[in-house]
């Protein structure tokens, strides 16, 4: 039986003197068509159509003889290594590398791509990809059928990006188009195919850390000089409401949060400093404008949208976690309608709490209801500046 598998990459190029010595002593070969249509693979050995990679890591680990597996570009990089590596088949693996299609695709753009998200987008995870695309301005999509180019512009619906779109890179096959999200849909896209998307306000790389700069901002609950705001009595503004309200949300990389009623668009950065992609919403335009300048100070990406809760939220896309910071009980009821997976809200009085408390458990949630006091003293003179006062009610859906 088999106990050691080479794995070839191959990205259009003519196979190096290490891949054509694995392939000629070759007794079992798996790849897609056009990997078994290579000349270089011994006319006596056995083809596997590759498919499902856990099914042929059986078939090569129950195999007597010399397996070879063929991947486009490299497959230690969202390949079919890491699966054959899988400690039940009990494989050796040993890898003849390419170029990935990634970075392919970025040196045909002529462009960086250390600052650069990388996604795989398939059915089940193309929201998740999309909403990357919203939050960074680099990012790459290795795409699949039925979560290519055009349902990633489709759903992209109102936020601006620019596509770069590598299809069937490294062949005679091989083109390259650049169009704005507003034409990817028209057209239709060759598979296997590389999307770079590219838009929003970048912020230079690093140049010690592979994806977007952390920045220089450290920590969140940020005080209102931070956003160049002056402080503010407002029930839904302090920071410390807002550092609790971001800890039973946590929103992270591949999520949609919705910030009803943004107001100094102080939560709406601070969650898209996580990664996650924002859309703020208030009915005061001002206020938009405020969650925009905030994104700009701190190198993020948010969208905003201008008008009045819960009817404006019909037209967005589904959100996995939402803050209400406006709106009360009907707002949330509507937001509970969309079945995120977390929704926070505040409440200045218990009857206020009870309300939204009451319509998160009409929808199903777990509620989990806080009052928060905070007291900001001088401590110069340990005197009482000021002090804020709010009820935080959080809501969980069950795990199915």
């Amino acid at each position: 039986m088999a106990d050691r598998v080479t794995v070839i990459g191959w990205d259009g190029s003519p196979l190096t003197a290490a891949a054509r010595s694995a392939l000629s002593a070759a007794t079992l070969v798996a790849g897609a068509a056009h990997h078994l249509a290579l000349p270089e693979i011994p006319a006596q050995a056995e083809r596997i159509r590759l498919g499902s990679v856990d099914l042929a890591a059986r078939r090569i680990a129950a195999h007597r003889g010399t397996a070879v597996v063929l991947a486009d570009g490299d497959p230690g990089f969202f390949g079919v290594v890491r699966t054959l590596r899988a400690p039940q088949h009990g494989l050796e693996v040993e890898v003849v590398p390419a170029v990935s299609s990634v970075a392919a695709a970025f040196a045909r753009a002529g462009m960086p791509w250390d600052d650069a998200r990388v996604v795989v987008a398939h059915t089940r995870t193309l929201r998740r990809a999309v909403n990357v695309c919203r939050a960074h301005p680099k990012v790459a999509v290795l795409t699949s059928p039925g979560a290519g180019p055009a349902e990633l512009a489709l759903m992209l619906d109102g936020v601006h990006r620019t596509f770069v779109i590598c299809e069937a890179l490294g062949t005679e096959r091989e083109q390259v188009t650049v169009l704005t999200s507003d034409k990817v849909a028209d057209h239709t896209w060759r598979n296997p195919n590389v999307v770079i998307v590219i838009g929003g306000s970048a912020t230079p790389g690093s140049g010690w850390l592979m994806g977007p700069d952390p920045g220089p901002a450290r920590g969140w609950g940020l005080p209102p000089e931070a956003y160049d705001e002056e402080p503010t009595h407002a029930t839904g503004e302090a920071p410390e409401l807002r550092a609790a309200q971001l800890a039973r949300l946590g929103p992270r990389v591949g999520d949609l949060v919705w910030d009803i009623g943004t107001g100094s668009g102080a939560f709406a950065a601070e969650a898209a400093r996580f990664g996650a992609a924002v859309i703020a919403v208030d009915a005061d335009p001002a206020a938009c404008a405020r969650a925009e300048a905030a994104a700009r100070r701190f190198g993020v990406q948010l969208q905003t949208v201008t008008g009045r809760a819960p009817y404006v939220l019909e037209r967005l896309p589904e959100p996995d976690v939402v803050r209400v910071g406006g709106g009360g009980a009907p707002v949330v009821a509507a937001c509970a309608d969309r079945r995120p997976e977390r929704i926070v809200a505040h409440a200045g009085t218990r009857d206020e709490a009870e309300a939204v408390g009451a319509a998160l458990t009409a929808g199903g949630y777990t509620v989990e209801c806080r009052l928060l006091q905070s007291v900001d003293l001088d401590p110069a003179a340990w005197s009482e500046r000021d002090r804020s006062v709010a009820f935080l009610i959080a809501g969980r859906r069950p795990a199915p």
